[in-house]
């Protein structure tokens, strides 16, 4: 199969890799479409080494092709990759924290990923899809489950007033998913092609700052801005973190209690809830997470991709791999 593999910072080379064959337990799915996400151009920067050349990417969907020992699905069934597969023994997974497990198997990071002709994934993480959706839509399904979770968490009520700093695919879905909800969204980008997409999905243009705003979701991975958007939050209001910087930000404890200000992270998502709630909101027609889609690629061009999706180019970037 043809692969394209990150072999050293920035460099990605397009290679015939053995076809895998799977495993007691495993689907071997013919990926179709993979999209570009942050943290591929985290690897591909160089900004979390991996340990070895190695094939990344796991917004993917497809067809089963092929099944291992124990599992009963039907070839050909039309699925969307779950890439995230925690180990289900911890005392994470235990106590309901599975976004967290150590131990957890992942597409694109510490197993084989979906830049790539095919992949094998656990039975339990891939999901079927309705004939109903769209091939757009079904790749853009696991970072709309990641938007889906922090949305979650911030346990927010029709009419609240939310802020969310970065457009980025995150951080538009977050826009998508809220306004859908009946929430007052502000959002800001420096993009102003980002900005204008974000006004589409029914953004408010009013000054944040002036507002009741209930929850911040962080999704530029700036420390500086994550800095300062907690200095700037109003009193009461909760930061959600989703942007991934590895550099340090800082606050003033003694600030933050006394503006009541709390802060948390948001990592991935509940498996299966969350996957199957935004299968089931693009089916009746509540979102359109395709609208975030700005390229498609093939994939012999996937190193131009990620380099352009590095020098920030605005919109999600999608790999068709047929």
């Amino acid at each position: 199969m043809k692969a394209a593999v990150l072999v050293k910072p920035l460099q990605i080379e397009l290679v015939d890799h053995p076809i895998p064959n799977p495993g007691p337990g495993q689907l071997r799915i013919r990926l179709q479409e993979v999209g570009i996400c942050g943290s591929d151009i985290h690897y591909f920067g160089g900004h979390r080494p991996l340990p070895e050349p190695t094939i990344i990417g796991h917004e993917g969907w497809g067809y089963i092709d092929a099944q291992g020992e124990g599992v009963n699905r039907e070839l050909g069934e039309r699925v969307v990759v779950d890439p995230n597969a925690p180990c289900g023994e911890c005392s994470y997974c235990a106590r309901g924290q599975a976004t967290v497990c150590p131990n957890k198997r992942t597409i694109g990071l510490n197993a084989p990923g979906c830049f790539a002709e095919y992949v094998l994934i656990p039975a339990d993480f891939a999901h079927k899809l309705p004939d109903s959706i769209t091939s757009k839509d079904a790749v853009t399904i696991e970072p709309t489950a990641v938007a889906y979770n922090a949305l979650k968490k911030a346990s927010l009520t029709k009419g609240d007033a939310i802020y969310v700093l970065g457009l980025g695919a995150i951080g538009m879905l977050i826009t998508h998913l809220a306004v859908q909800q009946g929430l007052h969204v502000f959002a800001t980008d420096l993009n102003p092609v980002l900005q204008e997409k974000a006004y589409e999905f029914g953004a408010l243009k009013d000054d944040w700052k002036s507002k009741d705003i209930r929850v911040i979701f962080e999704c530029t991975g700036s420390a500086a801005a994550t800095t300062q958007l907690i200095a700037d939050a109003p009193r009461g209001a909760s930061v959600i973190l989703l942007g991934l910087s590895e550099k340090q930000a800082s606050f003033t404890p003694l600030d933050l209690v006394r503006r009541g200000i709390s802060i948390q992270g948001s990592l991935i998502y509940d498996h299966p809830e969350d996957f199957q709630s935004v299968i089931q909101l693009i089916k009746d027609g509540k979102i359109q997470p395709h609208k975030i889609i700005s390229k498609y690629i093939p994939l012999a061009e996937v190193q131009a991709g990620l380099q352009a999706a590095t020098d920030g180019h605005p919109g999600k970037i999608v790999v068709q791999i047929v």
